[in-house]
């Protein structure tokens, strides 16, 4: 397994020890053919589905059961990291692989999906939910091919947003394995993650509307600077999520100012606030606080405050039972455990539309992730 881990890296490995193997880029289509090759090795039945995922198939002793799901995604964010989803992939293929050479079967199906372009928006999985819209189809991806495009080379079909979602068949339940991407375990030294759930992300765009005028002619006590006001948001934002218990988290990561000009008071201010949390009224609770500050600010400076929606993706919480099972699995194996949340999204998010669901995370070194020094030790993953 881990051998094989690094074996990938042929496809878009970085000399810095990261990869760029961007979905639907030849590395991307390379990476694949070398992967379903060992699925098939593993005694995997192979296709593509309509979502241009790949899947393989290890038959049941009982056909009639539905599927035991596991899988993750091979595709990078640009010039990032080499464990990132990959070792979900190559930890089902090492799991069938397994099965396969001890000539033991699950009573269930066993399916393994890679699933297409995860870290360009969870397409893949997305598809199979019927939560991709049609204009995604023509986003123009790092590769450079649109979503449509990329589709259509990984051999999916001519129209996935209807076929995708018809092709999944009953499953039991997806697990998926996958890095932390945070330094919870590793500081706690714990090798083993139960994920509690995906957590919810939802984004507006928040505009301080003010008025522009000379910076040196207009007196202190007569200006609605639309930036300060902002900036006392900004810091609002931090304190409120700070303040209220739980593990949410709010961020501003994006500032636009009007006009700009450094003699000009500012008139307009709009900037993005992400929300995340466990729950989506969690998400509400913490926007509520942060609205009810923007509404004393907006008076006190004289300005007017409109917070507008533009991304939602919706908090997935782990089925009780699968956690219950991955304790009870380490426990026997004599390794420490804890849960904590997914602060990041993955392909088990889509997936828990359609089963239970549950994830095992692994220790991530610094908390890095996304980047060249993405690194967790092969004991660790084994």
């Amino acid at each position: 397994l881990n051998a094989e881990i690094q074996e990938l890296r042929r496809f878009g490995g970085t000399p810095d020890g990261g990869t760029h193997r961007v979905a639907y880029s030849d590395e991307d289509l390379g990476g694949r053919e070398w992967v379903l090759a060992r699925m098939r090795d593993a005694g995997l039945t192979t296709q593509v589905d309509p979502a241009g995922n790949l899947v393989g198939t290890l038959p049941g002793t009982d056909p009639d059961l539905p599927a035991l799901a596991l899988g993750s995604h091979i595709d990078t964010v640009p010039y990032g990291g080499s464990y990132d989803g990959t070792i979900g992939v190559l930890a089902g293929v090492e799991l069938a692989r397994t099965l396969h050479a001890e000539n033991q079967r699950l009573r269930h199906p066993l399916r393994l999906y890679v699933f297409q372009n995860e870290e360009g928006g969870k397409t893949g999985s997305r598809l199979l939910i019927g939560a991709v819209e049609p204009s995604e189809l023509d986003i123009v991806t790092a590769s450079g091919f649109t979503i449509g495009e990329g589709i259509a080379r990984l051999g999916g079909a001519p129209d996935p947003l209807t076929a995708a979602r018809a092709s999944t068949g009953p499953l039991a339940a997806f697990v998926e394995l996958h890095i932390e991407q945070g330094a919870t375990l590793e500081r706690a030294g714990v090798p083993i993650g139960v994920v509690e759930g995906i957590v919810g992300i939802r984004r507006w765009f928040v505009t301080v509307s003010g008025e522009k005028n000379h910076a040196g002619t207009t007196p202190m006590d007569q200006r609605r600077d639309a930036l300060v006001a902002a900036s006392r948001l900004v810091s609002a934002v931090d304190e409120v999520a700070l303040r209220i218990e739980g593990r949410q988290v709010a961020t501003v990561g994006q500032l636009e100012v009007d006009p700009g000009a450094p003699n000009v008071i500012p008139g307009s201010v709009r900037f993005t606030l992400e929300i995340r949390d466990l729950s989506m009224e969690g998400i509400e609770s913490v926007l509520r606080a942060i609205q009810a500050r923007a509404e004393q600010i907006a008076t006190d400076r004289g300005v007017a405050v409109d917070f507008e929606p533009f991304y939602l993706s919706e908090a997935a919480p782990a089925t009780e039972l699968l956690r219950r099972a991955v304790e009870g699995a380490a426990d026997g194996l004599g390794h420490r455990h804890m849960r904590l949340p997914s602060g990041a999204g993955h392909d088990a998010q889509s997936m828990a539309k359609l089963c239970p669901m549950g994830m095992i995370f692994v220790p991530s070194r610094g908390g890095i992730s996304h980047a060249p020094d993405e690194f967790t030790e092969a004991d660790q993953i084994t």
